[in-house]
């Protein structure tokens, strides 16, 4: 074609209205392509048809990114479903299908420590003592007389109290 320019790429040579999107057939042109086997794709028509898109806002997923629950997501979308804060580089946790930063988690799902009243959360020194319907954080699970450590000791109820063997004898 008289007048037209003349692309190459690849070994090949094409008129410049010849060298067109496999998806949307306009001209490339001196616009970035993305080479498909022996098809050429614009930036938005690759983007469309091959990355993956992202759970939160639906738009491609180009780089980077989350994987929760085998969905992907960009990290500015991948937010706690209580305050939205970011999650992304952070501990969270989740309730159901929904993450939660540790701060939300904490005040509307976690048990209550019977000792200090915060919440059991897991993060950090997650374990915890449960006995009938009430839970402690290890260093909470003490004496309520003499505050002795009953990790790995017996111990007796007694009313909202927990006792070791010394001051249960002492009653």
């Amino acid at each position: 074609m008289t007048g037209s320019r003349m692309l190459e790429y690849d070994g090949s040579t094409f008129h410049e209205d010849c060298f067109t999107c496999h998806g949307c057939e306009k001209p490339i042109s001196a616009e970035a392509f993305i080479p498909d086997k022996n098809n050429y794709y614009c930036v938005p028509c690759h983007e469309g048809r091959f990355a993956p898109q992202c759970s939160h806002c639906k738009k491609a997923l180009t780089k980077g990114g989350v994987t929760y629950r085998d969905e992907v997501w960009h990290k500015e979308c991948f937010l706690c479903s209580g305050c939205g804060a970011p999650l992304a580089g952070q501990p969270f946790t989740s309730q159901g299908e929904a993450p939660f930063c540790v701060k939300c988690f904490s005040s509307l799902y976690a048990k209550k420590c019977s000792g200090c009243n915060s919440a059991i959360t897991g993060f950090g020194d997650g374990k915890y003592i449960s006995f009938e319907e009430r839970q402690w954080h290890q260093p909470c699970f003490k004496c309520s007389r003499c505050s002795v450590s009953l990790v790995g000791s017996g111990f007796f109820p007694d009313r909202d109290q927990i006792l070791c063997t010394d001051c249960n004898n002492d009653d």
